[in-house]
């Protein structure tokens, strides 16, 4: 997938919707029966994932093909990556030529191959024999093909490498610290293409049952004219503001973001018309394209669909997906938030003009953005209340009388859109451009927020899976795009409803068309990346690189952070974000885990793979790869090295936010009620606020280098209060190994013990250590509390030794990795309990006073110079 070369002019309509198709559906356009015959291929696909999501798949679809779906699934891929995508940059693109319909033909054959032989491999245990081994070849090989092809070489090279580690990894000249004894063909093929280890793992599990229909949706969606209805919205509500298009480019992109999957759409999308507004007011070609970049690529960190990465995270992680956009939401939000702060003090800064001359109070705005959020989100969750009303009187037709009333309250909403005449996208090139006014268009949309409420609904309040969810949001779009044309058209007494209704059939068709072309790339990341994953498990190279990198960092957590970080960073360069996240955490974040514990510090599971795909969206910024960046520079006509270093720049809230939730888990809602959750949410925004005024140099008015320092550290006592405090006092009281049994009984219920133990490495035989968490719950008896945990100890004088833990116990595969009946004993070498300590939110006194302080002297500098512009 190459690089546009803008050549520092900004490409027209047609040039960018090119370099959309070459990165996200394809960059070949047959013609004639060819294209149809592309054409009803995705439309087929879309309809069979839609029919496998639907609640009816059971009685619809044979099991056979329920059971296969995977397969099929990437049968579809391949076939049409084949044909979409062509091999090299001087292959035609408006024909498909022999050799790729041959490479289609086999390459879904062979994708197939499970389903077409599934009695064999059943009945040979899932094991390949000499036929399976080579056709399990071809098919990688052809794979690989697809993929580099859709996704650029990066994603087919790293996965050669890690399947040739899989052949040669006994080799001499492999490292002797990552050696292994390799595997035969015929094993390896099995693990990679016969079992669900790896090509057909959890990451296609996931593309299929979940990704493609958010996908789909979001196609849909957009059809349906919900894109152009956010950004006008945006921009009538921000686009008056100093420095309002920027503001509204990253409003625009964060909703944007919740409908598309790809941030090189959203930048295409979004960036018409916003750099050149951005532009108009007097951002560089740049900055303006830095501005762009920066929302859109955000727009994957936004719940609820977070690009494949949240239903990703729920089976790795192995909780709920509700669970998951929990942890990720009010991250997403505070970046958000910084970004609208950052280009705000970007216009400061530069005294930019307001576009129009329409005047706007800032804290008007602010104040009725509050209340449509809030209304949306209450709207959301009151929903409950009748439906629940509902089902209980009439549990039996409830779903029927439900439907019925959405449809009812459609028809109202698409009434009142009637009344206002349809939003065209606007020329921001025009001579006088003028801004929409929200309180005249906001109907023209109301009914797009059907879809998603219905979404929401699902997933936050009734709690179905992600699948089921988005099917019926989708369900209800397919309602919305055949018949928002013919009764808007009845509603205003005007053309012909026949038309209209055919005019809606077309939108349905692309959109499902649309959709289904957007997830070739996805669906071929995450069976390539299944090759990973597949030697990961197979060769066991995970413990090697928890080693590795403890030696590298010397077992400093931070460090080895950095180290995780960078790597995102690198293999992102080259791979879509799905594939990176997948990549680096099958590879790391159980490392983080172990090692966090290793050195006292426990890292729930969910912070590390938010960490890694934190870094993982980076990598679509930075240069020199940085694809956003780049399409961002062909809108913007500017140089797209120096914006993607702009970009990177005004994203370094991205980067920061990483490295405090996994020392501080509050920010993840980890383990905080309502009450507090409220105050991390307050503290935590005004923190991020603080730092972007840290790193921009400007508060009330310019910092001086001091100030900057000051408030960026301002920033980390309110987002870390616990460091400071820990200085201050002990977190912990430590107590001898042998006073575990006694510690255990009188700890206050609920209170969690951090137990060192150490103990021989199971592989190497080293004496190791590692930090456990015991909730001390239940009785009141120290040694039952234990039990309970399927622990035994056994005293020694002053040695504490530990006995291994019952199977089907919380510790049994926590300590999987330790030799309890190596030539070293198992033993407890540290307990600690939770010390009295004083509040950590102490330090937002001193860190806030600070801050006030800051100000008064800025103000009063400020006074002093007249012409410098204050915020």
């Amino acid at each position: 997938m190459a690089k546009p070369k803008t050549e520092g002019r900004a490409l027209s309509e047609e040039e960018l919707q090119e370099l959309v198709a070459a990165s996200d559906a394809g960059g070949r356009n047959p013609v004639g029966a060819v294209a149809t015959f592309m054409a009803a291929i995705a439309l087929l696909w879309s309809v069979f994932q839609v029919t496998l999501a639907s609640p009816l798949a059971n009685y619809i679809l044979p099991g056979d093909l329920i059971n296969n779906s995977r397969q099929i699934h990437l049968a579809f891929a391949i076939f049409l990556a084949f044909l979409a995508y062509p091999a090299l940059a001087t292959s035609p693109r408006k024909r498909i030529p022999i050799q790729d319909w041959v490479m289609a033909g086999v390459g879904a054959f062979i994708a197939l191959y499970g389903y077409f032989f599934y009695d064999k491999i059943v009945n040979s245990g899932g094991l390949a024999d000499d036929t399976d081994k080579w056709v399990a070849l071809v098919g990688l090989i052809l794979l690989f093909e697809a993929a580099r092809r859709a996704l650029g070489p990066a994603m087919a090279i790293i996965a050669t490498i890690f399947l040739g580690y899989v052949f040669f990894g006994s080799s001499d000249w492999v490292p002797e610290v990552i050696r292994w004894k390799g595997a035969s063909l015929k094993k390896a093929m099995s693990h990679m293409w016969i079992t669900s280890e790896g090509v057909f793992g959890i990451a296609l599990g996931v593309s299929t049952k979940f990704v493609f229909l958010f996908v789909l949706f979001g196609a849909l969606l957009e059809k349906a004219g919900a894109g152009n209805y956010f950004i006008k919205m945006a921009f009538g509500a921000l686009g008056h503001l100093r420095g309002g298009p920027a503001k509204a480019a990253v409003v625009g992109s964060a909703a944007t973001g919740l409908i598309s999957g790809s941030s090189i759409a959203n930048v295409v999308t979004t960036g018409t018309f916003t750099i050149p507004l951005m532009k108009r007011v007097g951002f560089s070609s740049e900055k303006a394209g830095a501005v762009e970049v920066a929302s859109s690529v955000n727009g994957q960190i936004m719940p609820p669909v977070m690009g494949a990465a949240a239903f990703l995270m729920v089976e790795y992680v192995g909780i709920s997906y509700v669970e998951v956009i929990t942890h990720a939401f009010l991250p997403a939000v505070i970046s958000y938030m910084a970004l609208v702060y950052i280009v705000h003090l970007e216009a400061v800064k530069r005294n930019l003009p307001t576009l129009g001359d329409r005047v706007v109070s800032l804290s008007r705005t602010i104040f009725g953005m509050f209340l449509f959020f809030a209304g949306f989100a209450g709207l959301c969750y009151g929903v409950q209340f009748p439906v629940k009303a509902i089902v209980a009187m009439v549990p039996g037709g409830s779903g029927l009388i439900l439907s019925a009333l959405v449809f009812v309250a459609y028809v109202i909403l698409l009434w009142l859109a009637a009344s206002v005449p349809d939003l065209e996208p606007d020329d921001p090139n025009a001579k006088d451009v003028q801004l929409p006014v929200v309180g005249e268009i906001y109907k023209a949309g109301l009914y797009y927020l059907l879809p998603i409420i219905v979404l929401v609904y699902f997933l936050m309040i009734e709690q179905k899976s992600p699948g089921l969810s988005a099917f019926w949001a989708t369900a209800l779009l397919f309602v919305i795009l055949l018949t928002q044309r013919p009764l808007k058209a009845m509603f205003r007494g005007e053309g012909d409803l026949p038309a209209a209704f055919k005019f809606g059939v077309g939108d349905l068709a692309q959109g499902m068309i649309d959709g289904a072309r957007n997830m070739i790339g996805i669906g071929l990341a995450t069976a390539t990346a299944g090759v990973i994953v597949g030697t990961v498990t197979l060769t066991g190279v995970g413990q090697v690189m928890a080693d590795l990198v403890e030696f590298l960092s010397g077992g400093n957590l931070i460090l080895m952070l950095v180290m995780v970080g960078l790597l995102s960073l690198i293999l992102g360069m080259g791979l879509p974000t799905t594939a990176n996240y997948i990549v680096v955490s099958s590879l790391m974040a159980g490392v983080v885990v172990e090692l966090g514990a290793n050195s006292g510090l426990i890292v729930p599971l969910i912070a590390v793979h938010l960490f890694v795909f934190y870094f993982g969206i980076m990598a679509d910024v930075t240069p020199p790869v940085g694809l956003a960046s780049f399409a961002a520079a062909a809108v913007s006509g500017g140089d797209a090295i120096r914006t993607g270093f702009t970009a990177f720049f005004y994203s370094l809230r991205t980067v920061a936010l990483p490295f405090v939730f996994i020392f501080n888990t509050d920010l993840l809602l980890i383990d905080v009620t309502l009450v507090e959750g409220i105050i991390v949410f307050i503290v935590a925004s005004v923190a991020i606020l603080i730092f972007t005024a840290g790193t921009m140099g400007w508060f009330v008015t310019k910092n001086t280098i001091i100030e900057s320092v000051l408030l960026i550290l301002i920033a980390f006592a309110l987002f870390r209060p616990g460091f400071l405090i820990d200085r201050i006092q002990p977190p912990f009281e430590v107590s001898a190994p042998a006073q575990l049994v006694e510690v255990m009984g009188k700890a206050p219920e609920g209170t969690e013990l951090r137990v060192v133990v150490s103990g021989p490495d199971f592989d190497t035989g080293e004496v190791k250590e590692t930090t456990i968490v015991l909730p001390a719950t239940g009785a009141a008896d120290g040694e039952a509390r234990l039990a309970a945990l399927g622990l035994t100890t056994i005293p020694e004088g002053d040695v504490l030794l530990l006995e291994e833990p019952f199977p089907g116990t919380p510790y049994f595969e926590t300590m999987s990795n330790f030799d309890f009946y190596g030539d070293a004993p198992m033993q407890v070498t540290s307990v600690a309990a939770p010390a009295d300590q004083l509040p950590k939110e102490l330090m937002y006194i001193p860190a806030l006073l600070l801050l006030a302080g800051i100000a008064f002297l800025q103000r009063g500098r400020a006074a002093r110079q007249p012409k410098e512009v204050q915020a």
